[in-house]
């Protein structure tokens, strides 16, 4: 296992939530794909989830080395899904994908942590 990126971001889960209460959907369908909102709109506190994921997309940016928007790199080019056990998958898709098989990535590491005042999630790519 070789390591090509790594990505670390930490975000405040009370400035997601500004931002959901502020801009609403249209923040979350900006951000967020499908999958992600459903799956977060069910979670008893959704910012903290939300948030995770947030830090997540800026981590995985971090770690392909464009950050967003950079070469045609979107939010929803980061997509988190879960495994059965609940473990975190990061999934790539448009400028995200062809930028990390560029790369060689062959693998995503995904790690998601959050309490009710902060969200962490780091991204190895290998």
């Amino acid at each position: 296992m070789n390591p090509i990126g790594i990505g670390i971001d930490l975000v405040e889960v009370g400035r997601i939530r500004d931002l959901i209460v502020k801009h609403g959907v249209r923040f979350k369908e900006k951000t967020f794909t499908a999958g992600e909102i459903t799956y977060c709109d069910a979670c008893a506190d959704p910012a903290m989830h939300y948030a995770a994921r947030f830090a997540a997309k800026e981590a995985a940016a971090k770690a392909i080395g464009t950050g967003l928007w950079a070469e045609g790199v979107d939010w929803k080019d980061f997509e988190i899904t879960r495994e059965a056990s609940g473990k975190p998958i990061l999934n790539l898709h448009g400028g995200a994908k062809r930028h990390a098989e560029a790369q060689g990535v062959t693998r995503f590491l995904v790690s998601l942590t959050h309490t009710r005042d902060l969200a962490q999630a780091q991204v190895i790519l290998v």
